[in-house]
């Protein structure tokens, strides 16, 4: 795709990411293997495309290098702009500043972001004489996305709580600060190993530096690049991250031509409502400082918006916010998930179900419930999480009542109900792969007091250590029950407003009362008492009035055959009366008299609640700051969930809080106070009594497990700690071997007691200069980016394989080579067999028998990933 009437190269409309640098004001074509490194002088477009569950999903940025120009800053822009016309008005715009990136931006590296010196403007052409003749220091940032900067090779460059690399081309010593968490360190780890395998063809050694005192022979080399340390470190500098406080500060500009001046006025603050965007015109709104969004309406001028990020940078200039300010600038009909979650509310055209479902009394909005087959929900995980359900509600339940601060045990006869002055205690149990899981619920009455409240969460903790720290805490509002909650009563589920179940009740229960029936079938039916009048009444639903002589099942006309089916059952539950079944229009006067008299009631038909599906969002919790912060992970997976962390997974009906084995207590304790100050501080005014439910990790529930996709049951016991990443890099204790003095050759250090000889490691250090992408952004094969092909080929210790004893190669003979590249004799289908214990250890994170054990698809899945299929 070409545009004849701009000067855009060819865009392949393809899923995954593209990258160009401007050079000379035109867009080229960075190499794939430079993905993630960026110059500082530099200006890029990134594309960005998804595929989602209403087709594709479009990102475009255009990033803003520290040192670029002016000219090149504009070119990108403007090259922008014509790109979004050219894909049709559907791509989202972001403008990204160096050290400043969205976190979309930031998740399509997952290794980390690096900054290198130097770009087209300032004349350096990124050519590098040698891969090893390197010497740089780079300042490592992060816990989820990791960015390296190039610093000055200097002490004062180091700080106490930040990782910094010390690369040597085939050496890379990481120093982590004493306050470095282990997110951090492991991080930078991977980052590492990043550079090592995939600019140094795997043949680069790496020491890490946790203590000073205990790596005497690494720090040796490091004074030897930076000379003697004097005086004191500096302390940890706090990374600059915006507070959920400030966050929630959302306010809606609207931007319009009077006189010719462009106006911009203040109309809205939180909470937004999208009837607040008309198609005619442009809107800014402003995320606190923290982000500004642009949105353009349908019927807005051309040069309205063509003038988009104009306007933006121009409102971040009048409101004195840091030039660096994230810009996002969006199409109406392509909003991205972000945008939407800023609104109250947010309908798409023909859509029928959504978020925001209300079940709330009285009112008419009612979503259908719709009936699956729960059979299907271990074979489809998705389908757990969609109908937030745990498994099929065929387990076991207990229930306990607090009282007098103690758990007492419920009378199984009367599982099911609820009244509002107490708190329960339910505990679900239920087998999966033949072995018993828990979920515990803690519900909390509307009139329970304070200290029930707290004295169910401390029972709730006891009771989870007598079932060795293994259940799901789910934290239930009086009202706000779960689906799962209701589908394990088995329609028999039934709220009582007030009142308590213990023996000695305090007043006598009320000769009339009413309840609303919601449900059609055993998984998703529960009963609500409310006000005994007759404006609680709703054409759309059954309702029970039960009197001292008789139970009226009132159905209103809007009903269906299930619902008064299910509440035939409920009926039997709340009074043993007569029951007299009477239709909305024909009631008798001796109903209405029960309710008070007749009164006006909700009695439209039907409708359909609407609103955009939510898409779920992962976050990385901290508040030990005393700030509440919080850091988004884009495109989430598995791999996020980092052990040492507490990570909320917000897929509105609920919020989960993910535990991680070695997270610390401080995190653990305040992380149900995590959750309650991020529903507070939500911009789109979020209902306060949505459901927490706490896992931990190794046992985690389907409907937990299903919104990621490919849950891996067994990664927790396999995945390796940031220790053990860290003992596969092999031993370095024996680096004092090595004569180091002042005169010594960093670039031929090795630190490890199986010491290669430097030409088979890295040649005679006089090989072709092989450039990063040589004529700069240069896509040609033969520049591809610190590729293990660069070397010169007619150097005969380039070429050949370097056996490291009988039938043993480097790993840089055999990973991601052809047939014909291979050496002879070697079975191309067998690759790994010839890697050395250590490699094959420190590439698969395993043994060779473990790796055997594994299931032959694994096996593969496996090669492929490394290069070695």
């Amino acid at each position: 795709m070409a545009d004849g009437d701009t000067n855009l190269p060819p865009i392949e409309r393809k899923l995954g990411l593209q990258i160009w640098g401007i050079e000379n004001m035109k867009m080229v074509p960075v190499p794939e293997k430079a993905y993630g490194t960026f110059f500082e002088g530099d200006c890029y477009i990134v594309l960005h495309t998804k595929r989602t569950s209403r087709g594709s999903s479009v990102d475009l940025h255009y990033w803003i290098g520290r040192d670029s120009s002016q000219d090149e800053q504009g070119a990108a822009a403007m090259y922008v702009t014509q790109l979004d016309t050219a894909l049709g008005g559907s791509p989202v715009q972001h403008r990204e500043v160096q050290g400043h990136e969205s976190e979309t931006f930031q998740s399509y590296f997952r290794n980390g972001i690096i900054y290198k010196k130097g770009g087209v403007a300032s004349g350096f052409k990124h050519v590098e004489t040698n891969m090893y003749n390197i010497k740089r220091l780079l300042h490592v940032k992060g816990k989820k996305h990791v960015s390296a900067t190039e610093v000055a090779l200097s002490w004062d460059s180091f700080n106490k709580g930040d990782v910094f690399l010390l690369d040597l081309g085939k050496v890379l010593i990481q120093w982590n600060g004493p306050s470095c968490s282990i997110a951090e360190k492991s991080r930078g780890l991977a980052l590492a190993r990043s550079i090592r395998d995939s600019e140094r063809g795997g043949r680069a050694q790496i020491g890490i530096i946790d203590n000073e005192r205990d790596s005497p022979d690494l720090m040796q080399i490091m004074r030897m690049v930076l000379g003697e340390r004097r005086g004191e470190l500096r302390d940890a500098t706090p990374d600059t991250k915006a507070d959920e406080l400030q966050k929630a500060n959302v306010r809606l500009y609207h931007v319009y031509e009077k006189d010719n001046d462009l106006v911009v006025q203040e109309i809205a603050t939180r909470p937004l409502t999208q009837d607040l965007l008309q198609h005619e015109d442009c809107y800014i709104l402003d995320q606190g400082g923290f982000k500004i969004y642009v949105w353009r309406g349908k019927a807005s001028s051309p040069e309205e918006k063509k003038a988009a990020f104009t306007r933006a940078v121009g409102f971040i200039q009048a409101k004195g916010y840091p030039s660096s300010t994230n810009v996002e600038v969006i199409n109406d009909g392509a909003e991205s998930a972000m945008f939407k979650q800023l609104f109250q509310r947010w309908t798409e055209k023909n859509e029928t179900q959504g978020l925001g479902k209300v079940y709330t009394t009285g009112k008419i909005a009612k979503v259908e419930q719709v009936k699956f087959d729960t059979t299907q929900l271990h074979a489809r995980p998705e389908l757990a999480a969609e109908q937030r359900m745990v498994d099929d509600a065929s387990g076991e339940i207990e229930v306990w009542r607090i009282e007098d601060l103690e758990m007492q045990p419920v009378n199984p006869k009367t599982y099911g109900q609820f009244y509002g002055g107490d708190c329960y205690l339910v505990l679900y149990t239920y087998l999966r792969s033949g072995r018993p899981h828990y979920v515990l619920y803690m519900w909390q009455g509307r009139h329970a007091s304070v200290d029930e409240i707290t004295a169910c969460a401390l029972n709730a903790i006891e009771l989870d250590k007598k079932y060795g720290d293994e259940a799901v805490q789910v934290r239930v509002t009086m009202g706000k029950e779960p689906r799962h909650f209701l589908a394990i009563f088995k329609g028999r589920l039934v709220i009582y407003e007030g009142g308590t179940s213990r023996a000695q009740k305090s007043s006598p229960e009320p000769p009339i009362r009413l309840f609303q029936v919601r449900g059609t079938d055993e998984v998703n039916t529960k009963a609500t008492e409310v006000p005994a009048r007759a404006s609680s009444l709703n054409s759309n639903d059954v309702f029970l009035l039960t009197t001292s002589q008789v139970c009226y099942l009132w159905c209103g006309k809007g009903c269906s055959g299930d619902e008064r089916e299910m509440a035939k059952m409920v009926a039997d539950i709340v009074s043993r009366r007569d029951k007299h079944t009477i239709l909305e229009g024909q009631e008798p006067a001796e109903f209405w008299e029960a309710l008070g008299g007749k009164a006006p009631y909700a009695s439209e038909k039907r409708f359909q609640e609407q609103s955009t599906q939510y898409q779920p969002r992962l976050f990385e919790c901290s508040n030990q700051t005393g700030r509440f912060i919080m850091t988004e992970v884009v495109g989430f997976c598995q791999e996020d969930l980092d052990e040492d962390d507490v990570m909320l997974l917000d897929t509105w009906e609920e919020i989960f809080l993910w535990v991680g084995k070695a997270s610390n207590a401080q995190e653990r304790n305040e992380a149900i106070a995590s959750a309650k100050e991020y529903l507070k501080t939500h911009p789109a005014g979020r209902d306060l009594a949505t459901p927490i439910i706490l896992v931990k990790q190794g046992y985690e529930p389907l409907n937990f497990t299903g919104w990621f996709n490919a849950w891996d049951p067994y990664k927790w016991s396999d995945g390796k700690s940031y220790e053990e990443m860290k003992n596969s890099l092999g031993d370095v204790s024996a680096i004092s071997e090595i004569k180091v003095n002042e005169t010594a050759d960093l670039n031929n250090l090795s630190l490890n007691k199986r010491t290669l000889s430097t030409t088979n490691l890295a040649g005679s250090g006089t090989a072709n200069a092989s450039s990063e992408y040589k004529s700069h952004f240069s896509n040609s094969d033969s520049n591809s980016y610190s590729n293990s092909n660069n070397y010169n080929s007619s150097n005969n210790s380039h070429s050949s394989p370097v056996p490291n004893g009988e039938g043993i190669y480097s790993r840089e003979v055999l990973m991601h080579r052809t047939v014909d590249e291979l050496p002879e004799g070697v079975d191309p289908t067998k690759k790994e067999c010839y890697l050395s214990d250590a490699d094959f250890h420190d590439i698969f994170g395993k043994s060779k028998d473990e790796f055997y054990q594994m299931p032959k698809w694994k096996q593969q899945n496996e090669k492929k990933q490394f290069g070695l299929f």
